[in-house]
């Protein structure tokens, strides 16, 4: 069985990055064919794949799932911008892998893309207009059906539509054993660790995306754990990504 799930999850992994048929990218400042390089560190946006974070990020969400399920930490999973749902489709595979009809997947995400600025609440995203990028707005329904094409779309996956600040705050969910954090925007990962960070059990894993390409998403981390006098190491994963273990609760 342990063959056979490492060659299941190996194959999604790969197909979740198209590092089989080899697609395209499609952004604005790298519009042109496939290379291994930039998709094994996520530094393009494939025309067609299922994900953007890349082969290492990807193969790092799946060591921290399977670690945590391995070491019997509580609690669901669950990602703050999704985009076409490859990370949340890969924890649902994983889960399938497992047997583990016990836990969910959250699947969050305004699937309009990345919301303005807002400068008068968040300073510190003036001038950061995500939201430019139509590339990265995905609709819910195209995203439910990426996961039917897989054959994991069921009730061990829920979906969250909206923007963080209005469906994080009162999420009926939890607790958690790993946040997956992708929302950019100061706003987004502040309110994300916010509202969700207390939920984590202790032993489970927070993964930051895009911790060293944008630098409101960084200071958001700084400031949250800061606040909270949270000293787990940081560790990198690439270029941009960063995970931490909760090793402690947060103080009452």
């Amino acid at each position: 069985m342990t063959r056979e799930r490492t060659l299941y999850l190996d194959l999604l992994s790969k197909i979740l990055v198209n590092s089989i048929y080899r697609d395209g990218s499609i952004h604005p400042d790298n519009n042109g064919a496939y290379d291994p390089e930039r998709r094994g560190v996520g530094a393009d946006w494939p025309a067609l794949a299922h994900t953007m974070v890349g082969e290492k990020r990807l193969a790092n969400l799946r060591s921290l799932v399977e670690r945590a399920l391995n070491d019997g930490i509580a609690g669901d999973f669950i990602e703050t911008g999704v985009w076409r749902g490859g990370c949340c489709i890969l924890m649902r595979g994983i889960l399938e892998a497992y047997g583990i009809a016990d836990r969910k997947v959250w699947v969050c995400d305004s699937f309009e893309g990345l919301p303005d600025p807002n400068p008068r609440d968040f300073p510190a995203d003036d001038g950061l207009f995500l939201s430019q990028f139509k590339e990265l707005a995905i609709s819910l329904e195209q995203v439910q059906e990426n996961f039917r094409r897989y054959g994991l779309l069921d009730g061990q996956v829920e979906f969250v539509k909206g923007w963080f600040s209005d469906t994080l705050p009162g999420l009926e969910a939890g607790p958690f054993a790993v946040l997956r954090l992708d929302g950019d925007l100061y706003e987004s990962t502040i309110v994300a660790l916010e509202s969700l960070y207390p939920r984590l059990s202790v032993g489970g894993y927070v993964i930051i995306d895009d911790y060293h390409v944008i630098p409101q998403c960084r200071d958001a981390v700084t400031h949250y754990r800061d606040r909270h006098g949270i000293t787990d190491p940081i560790h990198d994963v690439d270029w941009a990504g960063t995970w931490w273990q909760k090793t402690s609760a947060l103080p009452a």
